[in-house]
């Protein structure tokens, strides 16, 4: 059914132009020029193919007003070496061999000193290097390829068209004026186009802007070489450029509205202004919102021409033709463009002969031959360098060149047109305009900008994600992504906190989500890769950013802030010590707080027993054992049941006080240490006593192609690979169980996770370190990557984020009891 829509389109276009073209009047009228002067200018112009489209007014215009500067001169008495300046006009029928071949047959013919054209960029690089050759001027009225900007390959060539390059960045002006950010580039595959094409994306790179595709229209078979429909659609930009001539901007304008790429969900942006009467009015609302880029005349943007001069052109072209004159306001830019050329050698001509001081021999000398590659300009460095010093207005704007460059330097500007609703259906409206000073301005203060849809919304210039589908690839990581099995209905699913954020995303942006699971060897370097590679759109997991990853990839903003943390095991034995109450004092403590009691008692003996009651009437064994046991409650802090009595005994048990304060206190603070320490049972106390070695790096676990590693290498080992080497988080889990490595480095928020809710025995010691944020990992300049941060961003605001992260990392299922320690 589709190309039976295509066939039926290209027949109402073709009709149309048939029609158009027998509503062209051809006449035959005799112009005054003097086709047998020694002084001839040799004006070569298009032939529009009978294959195509574009009706034939604009190539009468360009030749109309060659003419008429012609006869201008002749009218103002412009004579060089006493002659009036006669004229050729050669139709090369848009082929370069055709354009060296007509202008071959006369130049050996004529005295041709000049030539104005030709039209194709294709045909001006040939043209440009023969007028090089026989050293005679080239200005062209319509080349704009960049290429032919470059004054050392073509020294003899100039324009007074504004180059693509110029172009180019009015492009990029338009484009940061409306925030899009890129295009699809559709282009002929010639000098024009393909010049064009690489001007633009030359100036977008540098401006940070994207040609996220470019499509050949082919001349040769005169349609595009791809699929418009799956290009088009498939891609995220909706901004298309259509840098073909306008012959045949008609012919893929109606391709793309057989298949549906136009408006209202496509904005294209034309090179031209073309008539829409080509087109079927029911495609209409279709073609609303089109633009059009077009470089014009000084007098359409209020700029200064040399309004005397056109006047003067117009008035001569009515006289000799007035069947083909369309009135002041129709005549195509590039009209005025041919005059200023042909004016500017006229110019050029008389100036050269106006400063040539031998008045005795001719200033224009040409070398005859009956070749046309032997003939020779012989005053042409002298042509060259009036040209390259001449200044005037023109009837497009101010004339200039400069030694440097093939281009005018200054008078060029831009207008972009608007295909908007108009009593006769639609039709294009001057929107914007261009100037090298003031860049893009409205064309009046009244002007608004009619977009695809019949809208004066702006358009974005994307698809966005809504109705995208995404290969999204995710990891098994509890619990960022956990699979289960669904018994009842015999399949697994995804759960956790990643497909949760799925889940939220999708409802947020449209997009259609195809998960992959990544296998089970797959590291998350590998991940990256997949991403670089094309084979997934988005990975989404618990991925670390970091500077080594953005060199090949792109992260969104934050899902997830992390750090690092060293988990051990737990030993579940439990050794008892009856005499772990002595650790709080060494061996040699103990034993000098037993020889001070027992002196201490035997002094205080010595001291009380003849004045104290208790001590006087025992015995001497008995009178020491009491004063054994005063030395030794007082010391403790309890105190003995008898009192002394003299002031040496006092003094004394002043003594055994202040003995006592200490040694209680001391004792209380060792005492809790220890027990401090028994119930912890850490070898280690965090990443210094693994950075000083105090484990072997053999014992430490890393997993592998993560950026656990890289931090591993970097703040370490400084980059050997001496640590105990893991597949996979689940790896490492059992590898600490079965005593294979001592710890292991791993993220806080998973290792939180699994000493909480699944591995009990596993303990996590010191504090966190190296703070980190996980990121959803993009292709570099993803299109998409502005509305997913604008929407993740809205989510961390709004404590969606934080109430994922309550939802699968708080809480405890492991019940920690005293008893679960090692004493020792």
């Amino acid at each position: 059914m589709k190309p039976m829509l295509h066939t039926w389109g290209f027949r109402w276009v073709l009709l149309t132009f048939i029609f158009a073209t027998f509503n062209v009047q051809y006449t035959t009228t005799t112009w005054p020029i003097l086709h047998f002067s020694t002084i001839q200018l040799l004006g070569l112009f298009k032939d529009a193919p009978e294959d195509t489209p574009k009706p034939k007014e604009s190539s009468f215009h360009c030749r109309a007003m060659f003419k008429a500067a012609i006869v201008l001169s002749q009218q103002y008495n412009i004579k060089i070496d006493g002659q009036y300046i006669g004229g050729q006009v050669a139709q090369t029928g848009g082929y370069p061999i055709g354009a060296i071949s007509t202008t071959c047959s006369i130049m050996s013919n004529f005295n041709i000193v000049g030539m104005v054209g030709p039209t194709y960029s294709r045909e001006a690089h040939i043209i440009a290097q023969y007028a090089e050759s026989v050293g005679i001027p080239a200005i062209s009225y319509t080349a704009t390829d960049p290429e032919l900007s470059d004054r050392n390959a073509y020294p003899a060539f100039y324009r007074t068209v504004p180059s693509d390059a110029t172009a180019a960045s009015s492009i990029v002006e338009l484009f940061k004026r409306f925030n899009w950010t890129s295009c699809i580039i559709i282009y002929q595959n010639d000098a024009f186009g393909s010049g064009g094409a690489e001007a633009i994306s030359h100036a977008f790179s540098e401006n940070n802007l994207i040609v996220s595709q470019t499509v050949i229209f082919d001349l040769a078979t005169v349609n595009i070489r791809s699929d418009l429909t799956d290009l088009l659609s498939s891609s995220s930009t909706r901004i298309v450029l259509l840098w073909v001539e306008s012959n045949y901007t008609p012919l893929v304008l109606q391709h793309a509205l057989d298949c549906g790429v136009l408006g209202p969900h496509f904005t294209w942006i034309l090179r031209s202004k073309i008539s829409l009467e080509f087109f079927n009015p029911i495609s209409y609302p279709n073609l609303i919102g089109m633009l059009s880029i077009e470089s014009v005349a000084g007098n359409l943007v209020s700029a200064p021409i040399n309004t005397s001069l056109l006047n003067a052109a117009y008035q001569i072209w009515q006289q000799y033709e007035p069947e083909t004159f369309p009135g002041p306001m129709k005549v195509n830019y590039y009209a005025l463009f041919a005059f200023d050329a042909t004016w500017t050698l006229i110019q050029s001509l008389q100036k050269l002969c106006s400063s040539y001081t031998n008045h005795s021999s001719s200033c224009i000398s040409v070398v005859n031959s009956s070749s046309c590659f032997d003939r020779r300009f012989l005053q042409s460095n002298s042509l060259f360098n009036a040209l390259n010093n001449i200044e005037f207005l023109g009837v497009s704007g101010p004339i200039k060149f400069g030694a440097n460059s093939t281009d005018r330097i200054d008078g060029i500007y831009y207008v972009i047109q608007n295909v908007q609703p108009s009593v006769n259906g639609v039709d294009f409206l001057p929107v914007l305009q261009w100037s090298r000073s003031n860049k893009w301005t409205t064309y009046t203060l009244a002007d608004v900008i009619v977009w695809p849809g019949n809208t004066l919304t702006l358009p974005t210039g994307f698809a966005g994600l809504a109705g995208v589908k995404l290969h999204i690839c995710v990891i098994e990581s509890v619990p960022f992504t956990i699979r289960t099995n669904i018994l009842e209905q015999n399949t697994k699913k995804l759960v956790g906190y990643i497909p949760d954020l799925i889940d939220i995303l999708q409802s947020k942006m449209g997009f259609i989500p195809h998960i992959i699971l990544a296998s089970s060897n797959k590291t998350y370097n590998g991940l990256i890769q997949d991403v670089e590679n094309g084979f997934c759109h988005l990975v989404v997991g618990d991925i670390t950013i970091t500077a080594r990853r953005r060199e090949i990839v792109d992260f969104s903003s934050s899902i997830f802030d992390s750090s690092l943390r060293i988990v051990i095991r737990q030993t579940t034995s439990i050794n008892v010590d009856l005499f772990s109450y002595l650790r709080p004092f060494s061996s040699t403590l103990w034993l000098l707080v037993l020889v001070g009691s027992i002196y201490a008692g035997i002094l205080l003996c010595l001291l009380e027993r003849t004045t104290n009651e208790a001590l006087k009437n025992k015995s001497i064994i008995s009178s020491a054992a009491m004063s054994m046991w005063y030395s030794v409650s007082t010391i403790m802090g309890y105190g003995a049941d008898f009192h002394v009595q003299t002031a040496a005994g006092r003094l004394l048990t002043v003594g055994l006080h202040m003995l006592s304060l200490v040694l209680v206190a001391t004792y209380t603070a060792n005492l809790a240490s220890d027990l401090t320490t028994l119930k912890s049972n850490y070898f280690i106390s965090g990443i210094d006593d693994i950075i000083n070695g105090k484990i072997p790096y053999s014992r430490i676990g890393i997993v592998i192609g993560s950026s656990l590693e890289d931090f591993y290498l970097r703040e370490i080992s400084h980059g050997s690979r001496n640590f105990y080497p893991l597949k996979s988080l689940q790896d490492l889990y059992i590898s600490l169980l079965n005593n294979n490595i001592d710890a292991a480095i791993s993220d806080t928020a998973i290792l939180e996770y699994i000493t909480n809710k699944v591995y009990c025995n596993l303990s996590l010691v010191g504090a966190d370190f190296s703070r980190s944020e996980y990121g959803i990992v993009i292709p570099k300049q993803w299109i998409f990557q502005k509305d997913l941060d604008v929407i993740i961003l809205s989510l961390r605001e709004s404590g969606v984020l934080d109430n994922l992260k309550r939802k699968w990392f708080e809480g405890s299922l492991c019940q920690q009891s005293f008893s679960s320690y090692t004493y020792t």
